[in-house]
Formats: structure tokens, sequence, C-alpha cells
């Protein structure tokens, strides 16, 4: 018994777009090119007289967004598997666009290989999600301790100057004192501390103790207690 091939219907509003994904579902032997849909229009008369399996469905619509377009289709529709195939990137329409109904999203630059396994998978109940799209969403929901991972990798990098100069706060020596110590003059040294308190978002000498010891960038074993 010859196992029934994938049904498919593209709804794109460019036909170039159609007719490229047309000649790419032909060489696959078990996926049936149905027809081309410009609109939700054509998309949702044509579905009244036809069986479709599975829908390729751009987020840019002339009449509706593919989301809507989606929601509508999956209401009416429920047994029709919808794949968004789309240039959008951004992260609110992919969480949008799979809240829809989608069961699967793939970004139009990707490898067309990637477009036949969307359709395969999709058609047997599952859910797909290709590279790229991964990695967007990877990119936006990531977990609490990414998040912290990522702000001690934008920690303030203090130059080797400011360092000597911070050294020499800890020391509780005055402007002029430094000055004198590295050979710079005083309103070089004022331009370190602003600096200094720039970069490590502190606000007072204390702070900036209290920040500088935590950093490991002075040393506690001073007689000076903050």
């Amino acid at each position: 018994m010859t196992e029934e091939k994938i049904r498919v219907l593209i709804v794109d509003d460019h036909q170039l777009m159609i007719e490229g994904l047309k000649s790419l579902l032909e060489d696959e032997e078990d996926v049936a090119f149905v027809a081309g849909a410009n609109s939700l229009e054509e998309t949702l008369i044509f579905l009244q007289d036809n069986t479709i399996d599975v829908i390729f469905m751009d987020v840019n619509m002339p009449d509706i967004s593919g989301i809507e377009a989606t929601k509508q289709v999956k209401e009416l529709y429920p047994d029709t598997k919808v794949i968004a195939l789309t240039m959008h990137d951004d992260i609110s329409i992919i969480t949008k666009m799979i809240k829809a109904g989608a069961s699967g999203y793939v970004l139009k630059r990707t490898n067309m290989s990637e477009v036949i396994e969307a359709l395969k998978t999709v058609h047997k109940n599952g859910k797909y999600l290709s590279m790229s799209t991964q990695n967007i969403i990877m990119d936006n929901l990531m977990s609490p301790d990414d998040l912290m991972e990522q702000k001690e990798e934008k920690k303030p990098v203090l130059s080797s100057r400011e360092l000597e100069v911070l050294k020499l706060i800890a020391k509780e020596y005055s402007n002029e004192q430094i000055g004198e110590i590295l050979f710079i003059s005083e309103r070089t040294v004022e331009a370190h501390r602003r600096n200094i308190f720039m970069k490590t978002k502190t606000k007072s000498i204390v702070g900036l103790m209290k920040y500088a010891i935590k950093e490991n960038l002075v040393s506690i074993n001073q007689e000076n207690k903050f």
C-alpha cells in the first residue's frame, strides 16, 4: 500500500517564494505541493474544499498578519499544521506565532534542508524550530545565572594608572600626595578619581573601597577599615 503524501499549502504574498518552495517540495517523493495562496482570504476559500496537512505561513500578509491568519486557520481546521516560514527573527513575533498555534518556526534564510525536516517533523505531530530560531530564543530567554555571567563579563576595566590611583586612595592619600607619588598633576589625579567612580558605579570612598575589596583590587590587610 502506497503511503499518502503530505499535502502542503504555501501562504505567502510573494509568488516567487511560492514557486521556489514548490520546486523544492516537488523533489520530495512523500510530499505533494497542492497550491499557493497570497492572502488569508484565498487560504480560507481554498481550505473549504481541500484537505491540507501542513501550511507554510508567512508572517507578512497583505490583508492580515500571519499570526492572526494562523489563529483563524487553527480555529477552523485544528488538524491542519502550520509552520511559520518568514524573514522575521524578532523574539516577540516568534512567541506570538507559536501561541497562535504554529507547530514550527523557520527563517527564510535557513538551509532548505531544514524546511523539509520541519515539514516532516510537524506532520508527525512534532514541533520544530530551526537552529537559527533556537539561537534567538536562547539569547532572549537566558537563565538568571546566565544573566549574572553576562554582567560579570561587563565588569568595569580600570586602566593600570587608575588601579595605581585606587590603591593610593585606599591608603587615604590626598590628591596632592597621589600626584607627587605618581609624578602627575593634581588635576590629572582628580580626573582619574572621576573615571574610577564612574566605572565602578560608586558614589563615595566607602562604597568604592567595598567594591575594590570585593573585586580583589586592593588588599584587605590594611589598617584602614571601611
